[in-house]
């Protein structure tokens, strides 16, 4: 498609061409006959002039009040209103899960930003007495600066939103870098914070690899703060950029959850929770449901029932209303998914699928079987290592005991959940999961905007995205004294006597 549409960085509130004079494609992971247009291929120079601009707007950026700054954010949700069914279909076009799926991720993005809309009157500090006389003390936020924003292709919207939203009503300005294989969405969300009347210089982006843009953005001097969300191999990398210089930085990586499922457990509610969280999004969720641990006295029915509606999914185009799962977003991802399949028919007995789609429908996209293995070992290759994709381990457990043991050992903790009608076991399980999310009766995926989403162990740095807890990564607390006694008093020293 030689008319495809260029698209350019947007820098200082100019949308500009990379210094390179080089552009890559877009094109879509279901037909990759489609392309969707170029984007630029930016390199250390462009990032330079996007951090310096934002760096300047913040000088006036941090005195807008920030109950001003969360009404811009309230219209940027707004424009997503208006502008989310378009914006849904180009989003499935780029990466690939179903229509449903992008509608749901656009629409976390509204609530993101009509969230942190309202943070701009809810930023409480505290105020507490002193133990003097006549002294009195407050704690308040303040903003970092220029905050870098380095976003993953799965949540092309929603989690570009989890840190532009927060970072901008605390009153820092950002240059975000998204993912290469869904830049059109970043454009979109970044359209709509220009339209909102966003100033210029306080959002910029810029698109290329995590050479190019990635690694001088989290190396640069200027930038405050660095938000990631990625692999854990690349967030290792991230947080070796950012130590040199004490910088700041949120992580949230990989995950590999487990949904327990215990023998009082409404057997057919469980097999649906585990098709959502497996295969939605074609397995390509941090939170994603990669294994299901099930108590031995329900195995049989659970793999009966779960084995039969993994086969009936309807796979293809995400555009088609009666798709139920999409393609993988590239090749790369297509093939590791393939890599770990291979190694699962050695460790552990294939149920279904198994196998990439490469003819008729799926003969130009990156499509794959949902695929389910039983009998895995707790400690297998595939019930340890985040595949991303359409792959589900079985594991079976005797005792509820036995399967919190179980999802916990793991170098990941992200999302866990549990299938019973017991209460006290649900309990003890809320209590004893060390994952950062946990559900009851629910799959591993379904978080929320207005509490915290993060994970222990590898999956991040000890940061949380999403509610109040977001603000505490794009903001630092000081704590204030006045004193107006009219001398000096020495806490600590001085012994008041009333």
């Amino acid at each position: 498609m030689p008319d495809a549409k260029v698209y350019r960085n947007f820098i200082g509130g100019e949308w500009v061409e990379s210094v390179t004079r080089k552009t890559f494609e877009n094109r879509n992971p279901a037909d990759t006959r489609e392309l969707l247009g170029h984007f630029q291929a930016s390199n250390e120079e462009d990032v330079k002039r996007a951090v310096e601009a934002a760096a300047e707007a913040y000088k006036r950026w941090r005195l807008v009040p920030a109950p001003k700054r969360g009404e811009i954010l309230y219209r940027v949700g707004q424009i997503l209103v208006k502008s989310k069914e378009d914006w849904a279909r180009q989003m499935t076009q780029e990466m690939g899960k179903i229509l449903k799926e992008t509608r749901g991720d656009i629409q976390e993005a509204i609530d993101m930003s009509y969230y942190m809309a309202g943070e701009g009157r809810r930023q409480f500090g505290v105020t507490t007495p002193s133990e003097l006389p006549n002294k009195f003390m407050m704690s308040v936020r303040m903003p970092m600066g220029v905050s870098a924003l380095i976003t993953p292709w799965n949540f092309p919207m929603a989690i570009p939103s989890w840190k532009m939203m927060p970072a901008l009503v605390c009153g820092n300005t950002v240059v975000f870098k998204p993912a290469s294989y869904t830049p059109l969405s970043a454009y979109n969300l970044v359209k709509a914070c220009e339209e909102a009347g966003v100033p210029k210089g306080v959002v910029n982006l810029v698109t290329g690899s995590g050479r190019g843009v990635g690694l001088p953005l989290m190396k640069s001097d200027a930038v405050k703060v660095v938000s990631f969300t990625g692999s854990t191999e690349v967030g290792r990398a991230v947080s070796e950029a950012c130590a040199p210089t004490f910088k700041r930085s949120n992580m949230e990586m990989g995950g590999k959850n487990a949904q327990m499922v215990m023998d009082d457990a409404r057997i057919d509610l469980a097999v649906e929770g585990a098709l959502w969280g497996g295969f939605g999004t074609t397995g390509q969720r941090c939170t994603a449901t990669s294994r299901v641990i099930v108590h031995k006295k329900v195995m049989k029915e659970f793999l009966d029932k779960f084995m039969a509606r993994a086969k009936a999914l309807k796979i293809g185009n995400g555009l088609n209303p009666s798709v139920e799962m999409g393609p993988l977003v590239c090749e790369d991802q297509l093939n590791t998914v393939m890599k770990y399949v291979e190694i699962g028919k050695k460790e552990a007995k294939l149920l279904c699928g198994g196998s990439p789609l490469k003819s008729g429908d799926f003969a130009h996209g990156y499509f794959h079987e949902p695929t389910i293995f039983a009998e895995v070992d707790p400690h297998a290759t595939i019930a340890q290592e985040e595949i991303f994709g359409p792959v589900v381990s079985v594991i079976p457990c005797d005792s509820l005991e036995q399967a919190i043991q179980m999802n916990n050992d793991t170098i990941y903790g992200l999302s866990s959940s549990i299938y019973t009608q017991d209460v006290n076991r649900a309990f003890q399980a809320m209590r004893d999961a060390y994952t950062g999310i946990f559900y009851v009766n629910s799959s591993t995926i379904g978080a929320e905007v207005h509490l915290p989403f993060g994970g222990t162990n590898h999956t991040g740095n000890g940061h949380r995205e999403s509610g109040t807890a977001a603000l505490d990564v794009f903001s630092e607390w000081k704590a204030i004294y006045v004193d107006f006694s009219g001398k000096l008093q020495k806490a600590q020293i001085d012994d008041v006597t009333w």
